[in-house]
């Protein structure tokens, strides 16, 4: 008979340790069976992730289907800036391509700018937004809607069509139906008058001039998809956007001395900007330092001016495949450039605000560089424009502000990890704000510690993920806790709301990342969802299913813990039963998980002869219940004397008082 290894490791199926220590069950009379044999539902958090059902459009895999379809929205907008009453005039047409397999007699169109209008159905919960009086009015004013079609002899018909307003929703009836595959091509007039600020647009007053940055200001097409037809979830705040993509090709008129950035490239510059800002534009596309392309010294000259300027300057710009368009605009930007892998990379700012944004360029290109270890960036610019907004995101252009230069590069590369998702993951950030924030701040950590590796305290933040940070806040936190999967307007409090939107997603992400699987193997599958479904609208259940299928593991228990639950971690150490036995010591370690949450199990043991070795127990130890033993043979002089779960505290153990077992003295 072969001797026991010296450190042989068993971990015991604890049914049959129960079943060993069970007294005989009684035996159940036949007839009596129907009556004590009820059903028992599967309430294991290993059970199968209930998910719809994989179909043709969005398969099991977490890939789109054969049949996967979107609509498509084109975009051609003109449109002028008044800032004397601060008024935006637009024309617009939007050629909706109809990819559906379902016939529309009505389209849904987002009219955001009517957030605080006292014309909604949220009028009397508003209590922050600005007041209205005979020189201001808050929302769109709808001039026109009609449908434009081809018409004898090379005209074009332009039946006027009926629409009304559902708050920040405007339905629009078709006068023909819409079949599949088929389009329509609608005109839209409108005006606005654009606020001093609302969190994610505004303006600000310089002596020079007003300084703007534009966003939710013309109508945009509401998402149809497979999974709830019209979106029509209404814009309250605190939510974002769900937008369909497609081409823009946007004409901006503004006063001469204003310089404009906006969503894409700008197509003429030969029409609005001198010979010598273009020579210094040209300069910095191939460079990797920073070119000043307007310094401080050059605002408000006639140089900035293209020959023969009237009063106006008209942009011009075009941007493909984005699902958005915004603009910044001021008389006294500095405009800075450089560049990286053939990507302009920009930044926009006022002369005060100089100290911290000097660098800002350089800030985009670390961003933008460091991002596309994900995939890479796909658009021909990234651009920054100080202003009001704190922090704000749009296609190829962020909104930011910032007090320092650390905070701003922080505030730049958040917003920049945007064009990932939801600019490139074209995800749901109205009902599902982590799949674009909670991405983000995970994303955040890798940008912030390569520009800043020293600052190891910042990135022990919530604002990166951090899991110290998360057990700080559940130790202080009093309130409700919800789910991540709830909606931000649904959240108890905006504590809440901006935790299950940011922090614990990336906590979650970060943990599983570190501590569940190979981090490789994790990248690889991050890189793969992003891969899918560039361009698309992802669910929840697509990213879950593909990070499943592309790591192999089924992670149902950690998605529902996680995601769908406010479940905890509590791991314990109960008690150790040593045994002496045959010239070699027994140690039977009695584990349990006490809360909800599943994990794997990492154990430190140090033995007696000052040896100390850990292992980790995989997540299947607790398959069968919340209760396991793990058992070690060891010669006597290498006894266990302690042994700690999580001795590197890189689990989120709620308790870790519980952790620890010490052997008692002789």
């Amino acid at each position: 008979m072969n001797k026991l290894p010296v450190a042989l490791r068993v971990l015991a199926v604890p049914a049959v340790l129960a079943v060993l220590a069970a007294p005989a069950a009684p035996v159940v009379a036949q007839g009596s069976l129907a009556e004590n044999r009820r059903g028992v539902p599967d309430t294991s958090v290993f059970r199968p992730l209930i998910a719809a059902a994989p179909n043709g459009y969005r398969t099991a895999s977490g890939m789109p289907g054969p049949l996967y379809w979107q609509q498509r929205a084109d975009y051609v907008i003109k449109a002028s800036l008044e800032p004397a009453t601060q008024t935006i005039t637009g024309s617009e047409t939007i050629r909706y391509a109809n990819n559906s397999p379902d016939t529309l007699r009505f389209v849904w169109i987002q009219l955001d700018m009517n957030l605080g209008s006292r014309k909604t159905r949220f009028t009397p919960l508003d209590h922050f937004f600005f007041p209205e009086d005979s020189a201001f009015h808050i929302g769109a004013t709808i001039e026109r809607v009609a449908a434009l079609r081809p018409a004898a002899r090379g005209k074009t018909a332009a039946p006027t069509l009926a629409w009304w307003l559902n708050s920040t929703m405007m339905r629009v009836d078709l006068d023909r139906p819409l079949p599949p595959k088929g389009s329509v091509t609608l005109a839209i007039d409108w005006h606005y008058q654009v606020p001093m600020a609302t969190g994610r647009t505004g303006r600000q007053a310089y002596p020079q001039g007003w300084l703007y940055q534009i966003a939710q200001w013309y109508p945009r097409m509401a998402v149809y998809d497979d999974v709830r037809g019209w979106n029509t979830d209404q814009y309250q705040g605190p939510s974002e956007f769900y937008l369909e993509y497609g081409d823009f090709d946007v004409t901006l008129t503004l006063p001469a001395q204003y310089t404009v950035a906006g969503t894409g490239v700008l197509e003429n510059a030969a029409q609005v900007l001198p010979a010598t800002i273009r020579r210094r534009l040209a300069a910095a596309a191939h460079a990797d330092t920073i070119v000043h392309i307007i310094t401080a010294g050059e605002l408000g000259g006639a140089a900035l001016l293209p020959p023969g300027a009237g009063a106006t300057r008209t942009w011009h710009f075009t941007a493909p495949r984005v699902r958005d368009f915004a603009w910044g605009a001021a008389p006294n930007f500095i405009w800075d450039a450089t560049s990286w892998d053939g990507i302009l990379m920009q930044a926009l700012y006022p002369p005060d605000v100089t100290d911290v944004w000097k660098t800002a360029a350089d800030m985009n290109r670390h961003a933008v560089m460091i991002h596309s270890r994900w995939l890479h960036y796909p658009w021909p610019t990234a651009i920054s424009v100080e202003g009001p907004v704190g922090g704000m995101e749009y296609p190829m252009i962020t909104f930011d502000n910032a007090e320092t230069p650390k905070e701003l590069y922080y505030t730049m590369a958040h917003e920049q990890g945007h064009e990932w998702f939801p600019m490139m993951v074209g995800s749901d950030e109205r009902l599902y704000p982590w799949m674009d924030e909670g991405f983000n701040t995970f994303i955040d950590w890798f940008s912030f510690r390569d520009r800043y590796p020293t600052d190891t305290v910042r990135l022990r933040t919530l604002e990166f993920g951090s899991l110290p940070a998360y057990l700080e806040f559940l130790s202080q936190y009093t309130g409700p806790e919800t789910p991540i999967m709830e909606t931000q307007d649904r959240s108890p409090n905006g504590l809440m709301s901006g935790w299950n939107a940011y922090g614990k997603p990336a906590v979650a992400l970060h943990f599983l990342r570190e501590q569940v699987v190979d981090s490789n193997a994790f990248d690889a599958a991050f890189r793969e969802y992003v891969r899918r479904w560039i361009y698309r609208h992802p669910q929840p259940e697509d990213f879950f299913r593909t990070m499943d299928d592309v790591l192999g593991e089924d992670l149902s228990w950690f998605w529902r813990s996680w995601f769908y639950r406010t479940d905890h971690l509590d791991q314990a150490v109960d008690s150790v039963v040593q045994t002496d036995t045959a010239g070699h010591v027994l140690s039977r370690v009695f584990l349990s998980s006490r809360r909800e949450m599943v994990a794997p199990v990492e154990i430190r043991v140090t033995r007696a002869d000052g040896s100390v070795e850990t292992t980790k127990l995989p997540v299947e130890t607790w398959l069968t219940g919340p209760q396991a033993v793990w058992m070690l043979v060891n010669p006597p002089a290498a006894r266990p004397v302690k042994v700690e779960i999580d001795p590197r505290g890189v689990y989120p153990d709620v308790d870790r008082s519980n952790n620890t077992w010490t052997a008692k003295g002789p």
